[in-house]
């Protein structure tokens, strides 16, 4: 029985039952909401058709925020990644223009799924469809890999925080990319070890990260933050499934990024009354949406 303390927990269950901690995750919250694991399945399956959705629709052109201050620019990524112009390859590149795209639709008002929040949403799904599309995995895989993030989310909500109001963009953007480096090292075969790895690589590179979003919108720096945070993922995956290990254990870095929340002067956490939010262009932007 998973109970969600710590991920070291998670490590422990699924090493001792020798099966994959998808599996674990799904059989568990079927059994404490009292229903079929293939309810439980079918909802997440339902979750992933609506991010590979929200990458369709968000990769537009002419797609706008409410505010006028963003959109089109999971388009322009998508540009150079069928034209072969891209750094990084294919893959890198097409995961940046699907974090893109999700971001952009929640700030259009799209449908997205919050993972874990609306504000960190394009993260997880850039992650899991840019490896299946890669790789031609199986959508059942792609689904069970979400129940591994959904678990490791759930560790890092109820010893620290998911929320950017409460500790900082670490706390959301951070929590997202965790959630996908483990999902990545899920669908790459990576051992429970590994996956616990590849949070706390992911973890320690976002730490201190604040919530200063321009206008208070969820848009500037956010959209590209998401973009940020799939890279990150996809990094710390790699290196997990390679065989470096965090010499900081998974759970401590998700305490000291507790700790570090709460040493967040309150301007630094989603009141756009500082950092990025507080600077002249955000001063500007900021009036230029809601006038004086």
């Amino acid at each position: 029985m998973l109970r969600y303390e710590s991920i070291e927990e998670l490590c422990e269950t699924a090493e001792k039952s020798g099966r994959p901690l998808c599996e674990l995750t799904l059989e568990q919250q079927a059994l404490q909401i009292e229903r079929p694991v293939e309810e439980i399945y079918e909802g997440m399956r339902c979750s992933l058709q609506v991010m590979r959705e929200a990458v369709a629709d968000g990769i537009d052109p002419d797609l706008r925020s409410t505010s006028g201050l963003t959109g089109g620019t999971a388009w322009q990524m998508q540009q150079r990644v069928e034209h072969g112009e891209t750094l990084c390859g294919r893959m890198f590149g097409g995961a940046l223009a699907r974090a893109l795209a999700v971001s952009e639709l929640n700030a259009a008002m799209g449908r997205i799924v919050a993972a874990p929040t609306a504000g960190s949403c394009g993260i997880i799904p850039a992650a899991v469809l840019s490896l299946q599309e890669e790789r031609g995995l199986p959508e059942r895989a792609a689904v069970l890999s979400l129940f591994t993030a959904s678990a490791v989310g759930m560790v890092i909500a109820k010893n620290a925080s998911i929320s950017g109001a409460q500790g900082g963009c670490q706390a959301e953007c951070g929590s997202a990319s965790a959630m996908a480096a483990a999902a990545l090292v899920e669908l790459s075969g990576g051992t429970p070890r590994m996956i616990g790895h590849a949070v706390a690589i992911a973890l320690k590179n976002v730490l201190g990260l604040v919530c200063d979003p321009v206008a208070g919108l969820v848009e500037i720096p956010c959209i590209k933050r998401n973009a940020g945070g799939v890279a990150n993922a996809l990094m710390a995956a790699e290196l997990a499934l390679a065989g470096i290990e965090s010499a900081i254990p998974p759970d401590e870095v998700i305490l000291v990024m507790k700790r570090i929340g709460d040493l967040m002067p309150v301007s630094l956490r989603e009141t756009a009354d500082g950092g990025l939010a507080q600077t002249p262009t955000g001063c500007a932007l900021r009036k230029k949406v809601f006038g004086e």
